[in-house]
Parts: structure tokens; sequence; C-alpha cells
């Protein structure tokens, strides 16, 4: 049988979690010719989470759970589960139920269909308008400027042949920009539209500072375009203010005594110059920042402890070998 591994990170979730096991293998179930698992990874939850899924793989042998031990991000944590992934094919989604599980079965579909990767891409959204409407226009961006074909819509949430997570694993990405990751690949995808539903419980665990990082990753990674526009940009106003101090002296020699050049055209020029040179300043401190993190090549997360992967090894993340864990594991 073919087995498929269906992946959710989890943060302070410990209201959503036994739903979301129950409806992954309500979905499952309409799918018998596949074995499956369900890896949870926990990023070092403050509420009751952790022992949730304590009680969710004592009672579940497919139940697969990851401690980390400590928060390592909205990026790292979600990709090191997925490259642990066992599974002829890995299903990536989100805890909080917004990503709906029984989309599984059309995934697995595609899949058969000769897909090694299938996106569902988020066309509706009970979210906010103001923040749909914001993100449509980001992704529109990044699809514009991006060296690669990214997926509009697309938050990573779908199904990932084997040999894509076998590419990522090689590629050993210690701070990846997932959808653009994947798109970098080149491998043809197969898009499941959905309309992504209202959170029901809890709250978000994004906030302004996680959706900036997110958003930079992705334009810092699969994008010069910022960086040149800078290079243009500088080398345009350089000439513009030339030719203005051209045109300031000749008008003064002319008119010496009737055009006094005065404080305000001085102020106004410096101040204007002085924050388009922090505004670049800033774009070039991102691109530093995108390298800084691959040179340091830390490893994307350190686990805790291990629940129920049996005497499966864990997969090294970048530059280090994993820590060892605490691995308790179903007789």
């Amino acid at each position: 049988m073919k087995r498929i591994s269906v992946i959710t990170p989890c943060y302070n979730e410990e209201q959503n979690i036994a739903e979301l096991h129950a409806r992954i293998r309500s979905a499952m179930a309409q799918c018998p010719e596949y074995d499956w698992e369900h890896i949870l990874i926990d990023n070092a939850s403050s509420d009751g989470s952790v022992a949730v899924l304590r009680d969710l793989a004592a009672s579940e042998p497919r139940v697969k759970v990851i401690l980390n031990v400590r928060n390592f991000g909205h990026i790292r944590s979600p990709y090191h589960a997925l490259l642990q992934a066992s599974g002829d094919a890995a299903v990536m989604m989100a805890s909080d139920l917004q990503d709906p599980p029984e989309l599984i079965p059309e995934f697995l579909s595609r899949w058969e269909e000769g897909y090694r990767v299938v996106l569902a891409v988020k066309e509706e959204s009970e979210e906010s308008p103001l923040f749909f409407a914001i993100r449509s226009t980001y992704y529109k961006l990044i699809e514009r400027i991006s060296d690669v074909r990214i997926t509009k819509n697309a938050t990573g949430f779908g199904l990932y042949d084997r040999r894509v997570v076998d590419i990522l694993r090689e590629i050993r990405d210690p701070y990846p920009y997932f959808r653009g990751l994947v798109a970098d690949l080149g491998f043809e995808s197969a898009k499941v539209p959905f309309r992504q539903p209202a959170r029901k419980r809890g709250i978000t665990k994004n906030n302004l500072y996680t959706l900036y990082d997110i958003g930079m990753l992705g334009i810092t990674y699969h994008s010069k375009v910022p960086i040149r526009i800078a290079a243009m940009a500088g080398f345009a106003l350089a000439m513009l203010s030339l030719l203005a101090a051209i045109g300031y002296l000749v008008y003064k020699l002319i008119f010496w005594y009737q055009f006094p050049v005065g404080q305000a055209p001085v102020l106004v020029g410096m101040f204007f110059f002085a924050s388009v040179q922090l505004f670049f300043i800033g774009i070039l401190g991102e691109y530093i920042g995108a390298i800084h993190t691959q040179v340091l090549n830390r490893p994307l997360v350190i686990e805790r402890e291990r629940i129920n992967f049996d005497a499966q090894p864990a997969v090294a993340s970048p530059g280090v070998a994993i820590a060892k864990t605490q691995d308790r594991s179903r007789a």
C-alpha cells in the first residue's frame, strides 16, 4: 500500500487538535487503499496542546508527535516536520482548521494522475476582506517580480510527492520560503481551488512581524528586482541632482541679485535624498540578512521528544546532526 504522511504544525492549538485529527481520519477513511500517518510538530506551546498530543498519540498509533525545545518560528518548524515524513507523498496543512482536511481525497486523485505537486489555491476566504485584499496584492506582486513562477494564493497547503521531499532534503535550506522553493524545483503542479473558512477557535499566531518576515523572505529569496530598482533609482536621482544643481547655478549667474537661493530647497532636497537612501539601505539590509541566515546554517529545530516514531531516525537539519531526543514509542 502507498503511504501518505499528513503533517500539521501546531502552536497553542489545544482546542483544534482533536477535531483536526478526527477530520483527517475521516478523510483518509474515504481512501482505504492508502496507509497513512499523522505527524504533528509542536512549537513549544504554552497552553495544553502537549497534553492533548500525548493523549492522542497514546490512543492512536498513526499519530506521531515531535516536541520542540523552544518556539523555532512559523517557517522552520513546519519545514522540519515535512523532512521527517516517511510516506510516498506528504500533505501539509495548518492545525487551525482553515485548511480543510476534506480536500485530501482530491489531492490524492490528482497525485495519481501523475502530478508530483498538488496545491490548494485560496480563491475566496472568510477572513477580513482587508487582510484578504492585502494578501492577494502581495501574491500578485511576488508573481510579477519573482524569478520563478509562484502560484498566486497558494499558502503551502497541498500534497508533495516523495521525490519532491527528497530533493528538499538535499537542498538543506536553514530558513526556506517554502512556496518559492517548491516553485523553483519546476515540477508541474495541479491546482485545487477552495474557500478558506474562518477560524472557529483560538486566535491567529501571525502578527505584523511574522507577516513582514515571510513577505520579505519571498522577495529577497526569489527576486533581484528591488535591489536593481535601488541601483537604477540611485543613478537617476544622482543625474537629477546634477541637472538641478547646474540649473540653479546658471539661473543664479544670470540673475545674481534677483534670485536668492534660500534654505528651503536645500532642506527639502536633503531630507528627500536622505529618506531615499535610508529606504534603499533597508532593502540592501534585507538581502544581507538573508545571506547571513544562510551562512549561519543553523538547524531548523532542536527536538525535545519524539512520540510513536519507533526506530525511524530523525532527518538532520541543515548544518549539524540533529540532537539526540527521547523517543516514547509504542510497543
